[in-house]
């Protein structure tokens, strides 16, 4: 596989892997089969003083121990230079990163999304700005199949790839102090759910009630990077609905615990 890379500071306890190629499918899956890759030689002990793998569009950053990588590990710079040999190695391979995703199959996960009113706060301003009506934004907001790009800013916040282009919608010049959790917005062109209640800054036209993080759970987040979306749309009455049993049932899980 013929893909730039380059090995970048950042801060005193981490690296970046940073790929030269454009933000898609594509280099998704490179970025999340490297860390998953990465992820099971930390695990047979192979990289001492790696802590943690964060994916983002274009990068995977590499937390690690500075006091481990100074005191009795590799070097900083035998830890630069293993990791670019690795790294190098790794992208060179015929079979990467097929192979190795497969051993974790991608899900398609269908999500509930109530586009009325009451959660569509800025729905007028989509349409504005689209010239399209309401009905029409949201037929192709919930039509295609999203791919789970990566999670940040807050736990659980999906950052989703495939976005009808004719939907999309700049980011409010003023970010909101609070978004409802649940809360799903287009912020230029991605679409993405707000798990928890947040300043924000995405158009938001719809809301769900599904919880989207639970740190009691062993996976605590909806999806993983590389899974599929469906949002499907639900009126106000089965949103209500929906939401009491998610009630009912995180209730009578906290008692059993």
């Amino acid at each position: 596989m013929s893909l730039s890379f380059q090995l970048i500071q950042n801060g005193d306890s981490a690296l970046d892997i940073c790929f030269q190629g454009t933000p898609g499918e594509a280099l998704s899956k490179v970025i999340i089969a490297l860390q998953r890759l990465l992820q099971q030689e930390m695990a047979l002990g192979c990289w001492p003083g790696l802590q943690e793998l964060i994916p983002a569009y274009q990068c995977l950053t590499i937390v690690y121990d500075p006091v481990q990588i100074t005191g009795g590990g590799p070097t900083f710079g035998e830890l630069h230079a293993q990791l670019q040999a690795f790294i190098a190695k790794t992208l060179a391979s015929s079979s990467f990163p097929e192979a190795l995703l497969r051993t974790q199959p991608s899900a398609l996960i269908e999500i509930p999304v109530c586009y009325a009113e009451p959660f569509a706060i800025d729905m007028d301003v989509v349409c504005a700005h689209t010239g399209l009506a309401r009905n029409e934004v949201i037929a192709r907001h919930h039509k295609p199949e999203y791919l789970v790009h990566m999670l940040g800013f807050s736990p659980g916040f999906l950052y989703l790839g495939g976005l009808d282009p004719s939907i999309s919608c700049p980011r409010k010049e003023k970010p909101a102090l609070r978004v409802d959790a649940g809360s799903v917005g287009i912020g230029g062109a991605q679409t993405g759910i707000y798990p928890q209640a947040t300043p924000g800054g995405w158009q938001i036209i719809g809301r769900t009630p599904l919880p989207l993080f639970d740190p009691q759970q062993e996976y605590p987040f909806v999806a993983r990077p590389l899974d599929r979306i469906r949002f499907v749309p639900i009126s106000v009455q089965e949103f209500e609905s929906m939401t009491r049993n998610a009630a009912v049932a995180m209730h009578a899980g906290s008692e059993e615990i």
